[in-house]
This record gives C-alpha cells, structure tokens and sequence, in this order.
C-alpha cells in the first residue's frame, strides 16, 4: 500500500532571496513549510549565475533584506556592487541566522504541481520520486534562473571546453594560456569579457547586439562608509518603499528638450562620472517616452565609447543602435569598452560576420575559422517565467499552466495566475519585476502573500482565485503603462524576445514599485478585490464562494 503523502500549510520552490525570506515570514506566521532546491546550496539566481565578475548592478545597501535592523547592522559589505559570491555568503548568514536550512530539502527538483479540487490542497511531485501535499504553493524560483541555449548549428561538436554563463561550474575553470571565445555581450557576457581579458592566451568576442555600458564606480567600502548608511537606513528604506524603483532615487520631471545643450551636457557628464544604474535616468524625465530626448543621451555615450576606444572600425562596431537607451538593461561596467585596446582581445560583429557553425576546432564565421579552447555561453536566460513553466503545473480541470500561457503570461498583479487556487507567484508577470529592486520587491511580495494566507486562515477560506476579469484588465493596464514608453522599441528579455518561439508580452509592470504596492495594500484593504474566494464547508452546509469584484 502506498503511502499517504505529508502535508504542509506551503510547499516553497527555491531557495534565493525570495525563497528564504518566504520560510521565514510563513513559518513565523505559523504555517507549516517545506521548501525545495534544486541546487546543492542555497543563493538562488547567484548559486548558478556565479561566472567570473558576476556582480549585482544595484548598490549592497538596496539589494539587500530590510526585515531585520539588526540584520543590517551586523552584515559589513566589502563593495558597493557585491560578487555573487559575497551575495551567497551573505544569503548563508541569512539562512544560518534564521536556522531556515531545516526547512530546505536540496538536489531536489519540483517535476509537476496538480491541484486537488475536491481538497483544495496541491499534489506536488519532486525529482527523488516522492510526492507532498501542500495548501499552498509559493514558486519562487527567479526570474533569471533557466539558461537560454545558442541556436547555433554544431553546438555538441565542439571538443573544447564549453559553459553557459547560468550554469557556471563549482569548479572554477583554468583561463591561463588558452583562447577564450565568448558568445553575447548582454550584463553576464560583458561581466565575463571584462574580467576575463588578460587572464587568458586570447579573448574572442562574438558580438550580437552592441549594448550600452555605463561606468559602474565600484570601490570598496571603508567602516565610514558604512556607518554613514546606517545612520539613515531607516530612513533610506522608507523612502524606498515609495518610490518607483525601490530605491531612494528621486526621479526628475523636467524634459531633455527644454534644456540647454549646457546644461545636458553638464548633467550627461555627471551621470558619467558619478555613474550608477539609474544615472541617466535621473538626468531627465523623459529619457524613456520621447525618443528624441533619449537620443541625446544615446549619443553622448556613443562619443564616450569613441573616445575610449583607439580603432574607429572597432569603436563602430561597439556603438549601440536599433533600440533606445534603457529599454534594455544598461551594463555597468568601469572598463569594458577599454579591453578593446589590447591586442589580445578581438571583436567579431555577428551582424556583419555571422557565425555558421561551431565545430570541434572552434566556431566557423562567414570569414573563417577561429580556433577555440574554450567556449562561454553568455547567450541569456528565459526570464520571468521560464522557471514556472518548465514545471508541469495543471490547475483546476487540469488544465496546464503553459497552454493558458501560449499567447503570453497572465497575472494578476503578478501574484496569482486565474485557474490556478491557492497559488502565489513571488515577482511574477504584471509585477514591477525585474524594473525595480528586486529585494524590496521580493519583500512587498513575500508580506503580501503572508498576510493574504493569514486572512484566509483566519476566516475559514479554503481557496483563493484571480478572477479572469481582473486578470484580464490587470494586463491590459500593463500593457497601456508600457505603450506610453519606448520600451516596446527594444526585442528585449522583457518581452521574450530573446527566446524563439515565446509570445511577446511586455510583462514587467512599469508604474513603479510605489504605485503598485499601493495597488496591492488596496486589494487587500477591500477584501482582496478582485480575487475569488472559497469558504472552507461546515459539516452538511454547502461550499460558499465569496467572489470578490474586478479591479
């Protein structure tokens, strides 16, 4: 006879930033957990993506958890821009601090999730063969943790060395005396590119899209430094909490076009030297809705990167066009464009030079061969929902969550995905995402659900539900924040575009960190407005469904 299987108040997926921090506010709440990781350790999106130079691009004190003063105060960050070493060290502090390993079962996959309707209650099947019951399901399992494959012929061909930049080695490979080729300059490619040049024989880049690179201004922190942030954290966080990317960056109102060409050129040149990733955002306010004002700014670093690099015919190739500024991810990087001066460091322009296949001596371009030890994918991810949808998810009537995804990722709010109860999403599509601080999003979201499983708890509701209505208008209000912006200028990872064969939705949420969460605090004021729910059954009374109206 089979087994029963054990059942849980919630059944985590991952165990990164958001993975962790929702251990800690379920079990602190009182609900049973039990999360999984596929990994042998935890860090989550930094466990895998830990290829040289990975680094985050917000600064240590806003990419960070804000639960916990003492957490704060206790931590000493060697850098403004951690490693993703240092992040994983630090997320083991978390993990130690808070004893949350206990509730982590590791080199463990969620193969499939199948809701019970007659139980409400979710069947999940992991990778060991074991099966669990959860009220709850929490997938979070980040948006940028499912590699993207090079559509390239010959790939299984190649006899050297090969890596993908999302599935680095624990083992760091050797670098001395061979001839690197590395495939993307996206944020990993150019991390690696720049930390890889001089540590090996020969650097090859294959360029498929020139991309913007702003300085980073990395530098270590001095005990001053940091006493000087914790004297305002406080502060610092509750201003981040408000505003439109959770960070405490004030955002100008003032157009580009009615400057001067003094004065833009004063602030572009601030921006420069005092750079960091929202820098030149915070020239102007329209460097994102009018491409006339983001041209300016597009061009000014065009010149930087002409200045900086010695050939014009390589400084050509490495200027950005066919996509505004912004619209893609900005690079931080302090020297990336000067690696370009050394002659052991050589630019292959797909555009102009495409590859035609990769075989057992290295890659083979429209003009030749370039022989190759080793390879690095830097080729990208299946962001935001590639992780969900590699699971086998069957909500109510069995239905699959990637055939209610075909024509593009619904949610709403990015909490919850309409047929599927009691299933909350950490960051998911209609979220600010990844266009805001992803910790402090990870933290409005984590709260969010937690107090939503508490309301729940507390008044006998079995099920929870996004009403399709809301869903549906939810995402069309996405859409129209996004059309007001040059954001759909841009084939970006934001939309899809990166992987073939993915419906093209813009489905970050762009009216800013502040605003949404506003939106979710009112949802939830009003009795979870627009959701649907389900009154736990009395003995001989039947189920009552409390359907809460459309946003």
């Amino acid at each position: 006879m089979s087994q029963e299987p054990n059942v849980v108040d919630a059944a985590i997926i991952g165990a990164g930033f958001s993975g962790l921090y929702a251990i800690k506010r379920l079990r602190d709440a009182g609900f049973s957990v039990q999360a999984f990781e596929a990994g042998d350790g935890i860090g989550g999106t930094w466990y895998w993506n830990h290829y040289p130079g990975a680094r985050v691009d917000l600064e240590c004190w806003d990419y960070s958890y804000s639960f916990s003063p003492e957490l704060q105060d206790e931590w000493d960050w060697s850098h403004r821009y951690p490693t993703a070493q240092e992040l994983m060290r630090y997320l083991e502090h978390v993990a130690d601090r808070f004893k949350l390993r206990e509730h982590i079962q590791f080199n463990t996959r969620v193969d499939a999730a199948e809701f019970i309707e007659a139980e409400n209650l979710w069947l999940l099947r992991t990778s060991d063969g074991k099966t669990l019951k959860a009220r709850f399901v929490v997938p979070a399992t980040g948006g940028l943790s499912v590699p993207k494959p090079p559509e390239i012929p010959g790939i299984e061909t190649f006899a050297g060395e090969a890596y993908h930049t999302g599935r680095w080695p624990r083992q760091e490979p050797a670098y001395e005396g061979k001839r690197i080729g590395v495939i993307g300059t996206g944020s990993s490619g150019v991390q690696v590119i720049h930390t890889l040049a001089g540590k090996c024989k020969h650097l090859t880049v294959f360029q498929r899209t020139a991309v913007f690179v702003v300085p980073a201004k990395n530098h270590p922190l001095t005990p001053e430094m940091r006493q000087r942030v914790r004297a305002t954290y406080a502060e610092r966080r509750n201003l981040s909490r408000i505003t439109r990317f959770g960070i405490p960056a004030p955002m100008p109102t003032e157009s580009a076009l009615e400057a001067t060409p003094e004065e833009r050129q004063a602030k572009f040149e601030n921006a420069w030297v005092n750079s960091q990733l929202l820098g030149f955002r915070q020239c102007f306010g329209d460097i994102l809705s009018n491409a006339e004002a983001n041209e300016l700014v597009a061009e000014f670093i065009r010149g930087k990167i002409r200045e900086i690099v010695k050939d014009p015919a390589t400084a050509q190739k490495l200027l950005p066009y066919g996509f505004p500024f912004g619209t893609k991810r900005p690079c931080l990087s302090d020297n990336y464009y000067s690696v370009y001066n050394r002659d052991d460091v050589s630019l292959v322009d797909l555009k102009s030079t495409p590859i035609v296949r990769i075989v057992p001596e290295g890659i083979e371009t429209t003009e030749g061969l370039i022989e190759l030890d080793m390879l690095i994918y830097a080729t990208g991810y299946d962001a935001l929902t590639g992780a969900l949808t590699h699971i086998d998810v069957r909500g109510v009537g069995g239905r699959k969550l990637n055939d209610k995804w075909t024509d593009g990722a619904k949610a709403y709010l990015g909490l919850m995905t309409a047929g599927f109860p009691n299933l909350f999403t950490v960051t998911g599509p209609g979220s600010p995402g990844p266009l805001a601080n992803m910790s402090m999003g990870i933290e409005q979201h984590v709260d969010w659900i937690t107090q939503c499983m508490e309301y729940l708890r507390d008044h006998g509701i079995a099920r929870i539900d996004a009403d399709p209505a809301a869903e549906d208008a939810w995402m069309q209000h996405v859409q129209e924040v996004v059309s007001r912006t040059l954001y759909e200028k841009a084939n970006s990872w934001y939309r899809g575009a990166n992987v073939p064969g993915k419906p093209q939705l813009f489905l970050p949420y762009l009216g800013g960190h502040g605003n949404y969460r506003r939106k979710c605090d009112d949802v939830a004021a009003a009795g979870y407005q627009g959701f649907a729910l389900t009154r736990r059954a009395r003995a001989g009374q039947p189920v009552a469904d409390l359907a809460g109206s459309a946003a």
